[in-house]
């Protein structure tokens, strides 16, 4: 049997972000690993709304999911992972990957989320410069050869 404290151990030393948010989508748990990523200190993350680490133009679509999830009790990122952009404390992007689980309170009803997240904002942009130099390369193969000159 895990004792509390090697879960505590756990959380904190994971290095993926480990974010629980309570109904209402106020933060409950940060992580040190969620501190790093996202720049905010646990004692500036805790008890805050999610809005805080959701860039503003997500924030609308985010809470009809949130509030849809905590209504019905499913989500389809269980499994799933979910790539979605982010905002850093300093206001710079961040590209993060992560996968949720819900959190039942005694009457069987979700009382909170836990996310697991990963900054995989590095490997965004290589791939974005990536896909960017095959389009390059493509419309270079695609242009009609120069027919020799006499």
């Amino acid at each position: 049997m895990t004792s509390n404290t090697d879960l505590k151990q756990l959380v904190e030393a994971l290095g993926d972000a480990i974010v629980i948010a309570d109904a209402s989508g106020a933060i409950t748990l940060w992580n040190p690993a969620a501190e790093r990523i996202f720049g905010f200190t646990e004692s500036e993350a805790l008890g805050k709304s999610l809005d805080i680490i959701t860039p503003q133009r997500l924030q609308h679509r985010h809470w009809e999911g949130y509030h849809k999830t905590m209504a019905s009790g499913v989500t389809r990122y269980g499994n799933d992972v979910l790539r979605v952009p982010a905002v850093h404390k300093d206001g710079h992007s961040l590209s993060i990957a992560f996968t949720v689980a819900l959190l039942y309170a005694e009457d069987k009803k979700v009382s909170s989320i836990v996310a697991v997240i990963r900054d995989e904002t590095s490997r965004f942009e290589e791939e974005r410069k990536l896909k960017k130099r095959i389009t390059e390369l493509e419309m270079q193969l695609a242009k009609p050869a120069n027919p020799p000159s006499n």
